[in-house]
């Protein structure tokens, strides 16, 4: 063995993270080098959880690309949420093989130059690989993607759990049974490297092997000031799991569980209403509600952090696209400035003064009402999960108004009955 030979392969074994910062990846520390080695290399299936900033993802595109070069007869299936989510990574891992860099390993360990013989948003095959299984090297799929056939020596998970497993039970089941089914594509010897974020106590996170976790507190990634400010930019359970690593318990939450449904056309002609944000923190909330002649609530919502003036755009597609009638907006804070603006885009207005506590018009109509309403699949993750996370004492409480004084509206007009005909 020559000496440069030798020189990589104990760079690739001692200090793998070195090229990545060769490639551009400059912040990676120490503990993303422990982590790099410990997917190269582990023998047992493992779970990394990191909080959100922690460039895990980053770790991961690099482990995809250096064992393409170090073991490059075997194969790797990765996985996220959907196909969409996986091109990102895949490109990645692309980039990092066609840098000088790890074009000069190659050429060091294998006396050849590097040629990708396929590469595109889920595939990455190389001229290095002589195996004849004809499986390509780096294979990325959605979670929900049909595996048949397929097997693989490593398969990869990352971030297959989202905020959806967290509003919705159906799909956190839907996630666990599609990781379970992966296990029946792993090589007999293979391994497991699974990484993301926990959202609930029963999501798929809860039967994956070998856990470790780094939080936001344990990786020194993130100043204390940084995620002061990140905390103050998101509801409670959002930071919870995307930097604490931990869900939080809903035995007292006012709402649980809610339904949703893939029937858009239940909602058509429903009404809406806007709780707008002009500055500071609040953020901009949109609901449509529909009642059915059952007695459910058909729902839709959105919500913005932004100013409602960013927002109405957005407002007019989905009002138009779910075939929404009027819409109320309080005037007390803008002295009727939104009314006009919707006015002027051709909207029918019903703007209210409020005066009732925000705190008990929420307890009242929509912790009565919450068995009854429907959401529809489309309806922003964001907007459930603040109404999810909604206690008195709330930092945010924009999607919880929002629906609140749109079942308050709704009540309302059933119980008003005018006078037909009279003087």
């Amino acid at each position: 063995m020559n000496s440069r030979k030798k020189a990589v392969l104990d760079l690739l074994w001692n200090e793998p993270c070195k090229i990545g910062h060769w490639v551009g990846f400059k912040d990676l520390t120490a503990l993303h080098n422990e982590w790099l080695r410990s997917f190269l290399y582990a023998n047992t299936d493992q779970t990394l959880l990191a909080h959100r900033g922690s460039y895990k993802t980053t770790d991961l595109s690099l482990f995809l690309a250096l064992h393409t070069v170090e073991r490059p007869n075997e194969n790797v299936i990765f996985f996220r949420k959907t196909d969409d989510d996986v091109t990102e990574v895949i490109t990645q891992a692309q980039k990092i093989l066609q840098s000088g860099a790890v074009q000069r390993i190659v050429h060091d360990l294998y006396d050849m130059d590097l040629q990708l013989i396929k590469a595109n948003n889920s595939e990455i095959h190389t001229n290095l690989c002589t195996s004849a299984k004809g499986a390509v090297q780096i294979l990325g799929l959605g979670i929900g993607t049909s595996i048949t056939g397929k097997h693989a020596d490593i398969v990869v998970t990352d971030d297959i759990v989202n905020l959806k497993d967290r509003i919705s039970k159906a799909e956190r089941e839907k996630t666990k049974i599609q990781y379970m089914e992966l296990q029946n594509i792993c090589n007999r010897g293979g391994r497991f490297i699974n990484t993301g974020t926990p959202w609930h106590k029963e999501d798929a996170i809860s039967i994956m092997p070998n856990v470790r976790r780094y939080d936001c507190y344990s990786t020194g990634l993130i100043t204390r000031n940084k995620l002061e400010d990140l905390r103050q930019s998101m509801s409670d359970s959002l930071f919870s799991a995307n930097y604490e690593l931990k869900h939080i318990a809903d035995k007292d939450a006012m709402f649980k569980e809610p339904k949703f449904t893939a029937e858009e056309t239940l909602i058509y002609n429903g009404i809406s209403h806007i709780d707008a944000a002009y500055d500071g923190e609040d953020g901009t909330a949109f609901t449509i509600f529909k009642e059915a002649a059952d007695g459910h609530i058909i729902g839709f919502g959105k919500r913005w952090n932004k100013h409602v003036d960013d927002c109405l755009t957005e407002i007019q597609m989905h009002h138009e696209r779910l075939r929404a009638g009027s819409i109320s907006c309080e005037k007390n804070a803008d002295k009727g400035y939104l009314a006009k603006e919707l006015r002027g885009l051709g909207f029918s207005v019903n703007p209210y003064s409020e005066s009732m506590n925000k705190f008990v018009k929420i307890s009242t109509y929509l912790r009565k009402n919450w068995s009854r309403i429907i959401w529809l699949e489309d309806t922003d993750p964001e907007y459930i999960n603040e109404i999810l996370d909604y206690s008195e004492f709330a930092e945010h409480d924009d999607s919880p108004d929002s629906a609140a004084s749109l079942l308050r509206n709704m009540e309302n007009r059933n119980t008003y009955n005018p006078v037909k005909g009279g003087i």
